[in-house]
């Protein structure tokens, strides 16, 4: 009987003596682009390897706040530490010089990477990044170099000046789609996809105050016309366009374009509008995609005076008044329709093109295609629609637009 009973007592000893927790340490990474940062950007940190809690800690020119590091220009290096009690990562990112307001360069809205900048002649070149503390959707640069753009899964836009540099954060922008100068005024206009349940226009003047419009459902496309102050906005879930006053932010008219009304591109002189109907043959629904023109140089509802044959997943357009063209990417094909700008008939062969091209631009005679699932930007002369020598070349992840610079003659 008392063996028995020392043996139940040894027994619960054991079961409550304490025991040495097991700490599992792993070694993680922090995600970053493979290039240098602009000062005055804002990089999110994300941690792989090991989960939250963690913290995080900064060293050379930079700060933490948010989970988001902010580079400072005072420092060639700035030093993110991640540790919990899991795991411990570490990531030194490279500050990059401030851009030559008087060489010429490229922008692009890498959704992965932020805005990266590249050479503006073969091999068109990487040379900087600038974070904008999430992912860009768009990027546009005014008459004067003031680079502008949008987190689209934030709620900020980005402002940076060339001479001298620096950058500003405008709160109260959420969902940012597209973004456009509006060259008469300065003023930087943003399409915001949801806002109080509906589409909004952004309006951010050149001295910085802010005023918003709500507008259709999904607000997305977007055309400045500065000569008679207007701004044209593609409601793409409502199949409406807006024209909104410039200056008032007044809507001044709704009209129905076409279903899944996407991107916009308008004349010159003001007088037509080109709308993309982003639907696709290869989707459940069968429905073709197409572009339309509208005449909107009256007072009076625009007038629909074109269409285009069917196309397979149209997305984005570009306009090119010098040869009567429009040039519209496709998502399933790879390619770029060509087409002719008064008849929207086929003026030419699609261009090929990389995988996954998204929003075109026109610039000087070169047409840029950035390419979303192959990460890189195209290029083709409007002369010829023959590519430029070095394209496509490799850009951020997932590119989704591009903006050129060139300085003016001085």
């Amino acid at each position: 009987m008392k063996q028995r009973v020392v043996l139940v007592l040894l027994t619960l000893v054991l079961a409550t003596a304490p025991r040495a927790t097991p700490v599992y340490r792993a070694t993680g990474s922090i995600e970053g682009a493979a290039l240098a940062y602009l000062p005055g950007s804002e990089i999110p940190i994300h941690v792989d390897g090991f989960n939250m809690p963690y913290g995080l800690f900064s060293g050379g020119g930079g700060s933490i706040t948010g989970g988001r590091l902010r580079v400072a220009g005072t420092s060639s290096q700035s030093t993110v530490i991640a540790a919990g009690t899991y795991g411990l990562a570490v990531h030194t990112f490279e500050v990059a010089p401030t851009p030559d307001p008087h060489r010429a360069f490229i922008a692009v809205a890498s959704y992965d990477d932020g805005i990266i900048l590249h050479e503006a002649s073969p091999p068109f070149r990487a040379l900087s990044a600038l974070g904008i503390g999430g992912a860009p959707g768009d990027v546009a640069i005014g008459t004067d170099g003031t680079l502008a753009a949008i987190a689209t899964d934030g709620d900020s836009a980005t402002v940076a000046t060339l001479d001298p540099w620096g950058v500003r954060r405008y709160s109260g922008v959420p969902l940012g789609d597209e973004l456009a100068f509006d060259t008469g005024t300065g003023a930087l206009f943003v399409t915001d996809r949801d806002v109080a349940g509906a589409g909004a226009l952004t309006r951010i003047a050149a001295d910085g105050r802010i005023a918003q419009r709500v507008l259709g459902l999904t607000a997305e496309g977007l055309a400045v016309d500065p000569g008679r102050e207007r701004v044209y906005v593609a409601n793409v879930n409502d199949g409406t366009v807006s024209i909104v006053d410039a200056v008032s932010m007044v809507e001044l008219r709704r009209f129905h374009a076409v279903d899944r009304v996407f991107s916009l591109a308008l004349s010159r002189d003001g007088s037509r509008l080109y709308a993309v109907s982003n639907e696709s043959l290869s989707s459940p629904f069968a429905a073709a995609g197409s572009v339309v023109a509208f005449d909107v140089a009256g007072s009076g509802s625009p007038r629909l005076v074109a269409r285009s044959g069917r196309l397979q997943f149209p997305i984005g357009i570009a306009l090119d008044e010098a040869h009567d063209r429009l040039y519209v990417t496709d998502e399933d094909t790879d390619s770029v329709d060509v087409l002719d700008a008064r008849t929207l008939r086929d003026a030419h062969a699609p261009l090929r093109t990389c995988t996954t091209p998204w929003q075109p631009t026109l610039e000087r005679g070169l047409l840029y295609v950035p390419c979303a699932r192959s990460d890189e930007i195209d290029v083709f002369r409007t002369t010829t629609l023959e590519r430029v020598a070095g394209a496509p070349f490799a850009t951020g992840g997932y590119p989704l637009a591009v903006a050129v610079w060139h300085p003016r003659a001085s």
